[in-house]
């Protein structure tokens, strides 16, 4: 159990902030598993602010960019490591939402407004991998990875079309569920169709099996505050779905529950997971041990959408996190391509 007496979220993140006095105070240790992973001169840096809800970021190894979206903005924006310059990546991006790169480099980003799963060509086009099933509108595509095969996974919520804010409001037509676009032939499965609202996902180091963000609760009040896990079949397939890790804690002495959003995996298979709508002393980033332990938290003053890990050495975790871009170093590499 935390106390939020002894979180300091009150601390300006702004270009004239005073430095923080080290060991980082919001990089919190809730169990000596995560000791290795804190390093004590690695501060909470703000990146870029005034965007609207940051999501789906995903980094560019050959370039050294991060590309993050902007839903309600109808935008992509590209940080520069070089010297810390934002810009419009794509000034139409459909109110994308998740993003990754596939094994060739190319963005693949999932649209609210087009309702599909697009890939951004080298040569500037933009090919539509995904948009219906079984003759019907996808709902809104949230979140996406790459398998190695070239499979790719995403998961259709429907957030995105529950209103204007980020997309067309519409009705959804398909249960929500966990898809698998194959590679060579394009043909689209459903892999994961046990979950009120399949969010944020990606696959454990060896990519034999797939952790899963359920965000049902938000529409269902029956449903779970937590992720659940699957084994990986073929690389096509999943079974043995179960509760990975709940989403409730103690902080101060009270029992609380928000919602995992986006995940990723490091190289030791800990989970990452953008976690909010509780408020100080849970909004941020809980890491999750392989057997289901929270280990550890990166606190946050706002609600955190997602995650990735970046930078030459792939150890810097960056955090989408509702109007600003964070980041922090830490001591473990992200364990896929993005």
């Amino acid at each position: 159990m935390i106390s939020s007496a002894a979180i300091t979220h009150e601390r300006d993140f702004g270009p004239n902030a005073p430095p923080i006095r080290y060991p980082e105070p919001d990089v919190i240790v809730l169990n000596p598993k995560f000791e290795q992973y804190k390093i004590a001169s690695a501060p909470i840096q703000r990146l870029h602010t005034g965007m609207l809800w940051a999501e789906g970021p995903a980094w560019n190894a050959g370039g050294q960019y991060l590309v993050l979206s902007d839903i309600p903005n109808n935008t992509h924006l590209r940080w520069l490591a070089e010297d810390n310059h934002v810009s419009i990546y794509h000034n139409n991006s459909s109110n994308a939402n998740g993003n990754t790169f596939d094994w060739e480099g190319r963005l693949l980003s999932c649209e609210h407004r087009g309702r599909s799963v697009v890939r951004y060509e080298h040569n500037g086009s933009v090919t539509v991998l995904a948009d219906k099933w079984q003759g019907k509108p996808l709902n809104a595509p949230n979140d996406i990875v790459v398998h190695p095969d070239g499979g790719i996974w995403f998961t259709d919520p429907g957030y995105g079309i529950l209103g204007n804010y980020e997309g067309n409001k519409a009705e959804l037509e398909n249960k929500e569920a966990v898809y698998r676009i194959d590679a060579k032939t394009g043909k689209m499965d459903i892999v994961i169709d046990d979950m009120y609202k399949a969010n944020g996902l990606c696959f454990s180091p060896d990519y034999k099996k797939i952790y899963v963000a359920d965000t049902g609760v938000s529409h269902y009040p029956e449903a779970p505050r937590n992720l659940r896990v699957y084994d990986v079949i073929d690389g096509k397939k999943t079974k043995n779905g179960k509760e990975f890790a709940s989403m409730k804690m103690q902080l101060d002495g009270n029992e609380v529950a928000g919602l995992a959003d986006g995940i990723r995996a490091d190289i030791d298979g800990n989970i990452w997971v953008g976690a909010g709508w509780v408020g100080k002393g849970y909004d941020g980033v809980h890491i999750f041990a392989p057997d289901g332990e929270r280990i550890g938290q990166i606190l946050l003053p706002e609600i955190c959408a997602n995650v990735c890990f970046g930078g030459p050495k792939r150890n810097r975790l960056f955090m989408a996190a509702s109007q600003s871009l964070y980041t922090v170093t830490v001591e473990t590499q992200g364990a896929h391509i993005t």
